[in-house]
């Protein structure tokens, strides 16, 4: 019989449908053809081809060659000219895509993944997400910043290149805001952060618990809307991304690395995206939000039933993901 779960961070519902659950090495399709060469001419993100985008931002170099690279993005959603004045016409409102949206070039090489690099290109990937954001935030105009990644064509990647993006925006996107009212809401019932509450009783009972170190913990919630969705927790409360430390960026590289060579092996390289969870600016200091990963495989669709009730189907256990994801194991050369 299939049974509703609740995500006591989100108050959402999830359909776990255990009378159709998949075992979760049935998740384990052919593997993707993917770009499979270090560099390609077409590529704009390939060194050599730094013309054919826009001016970098910021450029982190290593023995002589650059590693990381920050460009607007050539067809952006917001651009930095314009205010953040509404304009009201009789029941509509409307007001100028002020904001940022820029490419984080994760690497040089174009077949480069998370899995082949080394922790200190990993970490040098986080500090250039926190210096980013840390700049877009510096902007009274921008409320709130987005920091994503689309990997595959499933996942919305139209470029192989391994790359992230940070769209900053004028405005508190509505999932965002009732996702603080709800952690709001908890704090003023029970004195908790309802984060805190959550992850630790994902530690304490251990089943749904993915790899974890001194500073994070990841779990595959409770109730989870996607087959082996996954969060990143820090352990330390903390509301906002950019108070992160040295120390915690450093393992938060080793559990990413760690994370996504599971998917990779377990799951034979899925296509993937995941986002980081901070608060919008008027809320950075609130102390009942902690930031947070959210990372979802693309391994399972999206239909009419979720577009209708704005819940989502999970055809596998959660527990029995995590701990397919633990016992994955991963060659000791990565």
């Amino acid at each position: 019989m299939s049974e509703l779960r609740q995500n006591i961070a989100t108050k959402e519902w999830y359909v776990i449908a255990s009378d159709r659950a998949k075992r979760p090495k049935d998740f384990k399709h052919k593997k993707p053809q993917r770009e499979d060469f270090a560099h390609s001419e077409k590529c704009p993100f390939c060194p050599g081809n730094e013309h054919k985008t826009p001016p970098a931002h910021y450029v982190l170099e290593h023995d002589g060659k650059w590693l990381v690279r920050v460009v607007d993005n050539k067809f952006p959603a917001f651009k930095p000219e314009g205010g953040r004045k509404r304009t009201v016409e009789g029941i509509y409102r409307k007001m100028d895509g002020v904001g940022y949206h820029e490419v984080i070039i994760e690497s040089s090489l174009h077949n480069d993944h998370y899995t082949k690099m080394s922790l200190p290109h990993l970490e040098s990937i986080i500090q250039t997400y926190l210096l980013r954001y840390k700049k877009a935030m510096e902007d009274e105009r921008i409320e709130a910043v987005i920091l994503f990644k689309n990997y595959g064509p499933s996942a919305g990647c139209s470029l192989a290149h391994p790359h992230a993006q940070m769209i900053a925006i004028p405005v508190v996107p509505l999932h965002m805001r009732g996702r603080l009212d709800n952690a709001k809401r908890y704090c003023d019932d029970t004195g908790n952060c309802v984060f805190c509450v959550m992850m630790n009783d994902e530690d304490k009972e251990r089943v749904r618990v993915v790899t974890e170190n001194d500073s994070f913990i990841a779990f595959c919630p409770y109730a989870s809307g996607a087959p082996f969705e996954t969060w990143i927790m820090p352990r330390r409360h903390e509301p906002d991304f950019r108070n992160i430390t040295d120390s915690e960026i450093k393992d938060l590289a080793w559990i990413m690395k760690d994370l996504f060579s599971k998917y990779y092996f377990g799951l034979n390289d899925p296509d993937f995206n995941f986002a980081i969870k901070s608060p919008p600016r008027d809320e950075s200091n609130d102390r009942s939000f902690h930031w947070y990963i959210k990372v979802m495989p693309k391994i399972s669709k999206v239909a009419g039933f979720e577009m209708g009730s704005g819940m989502y189907i999970n055809c596998t256990l959660p527990e029995l993901n995590a701990e397919f994801l633990r016992n994955v194991e991963v060659p000791a050369t990565v």
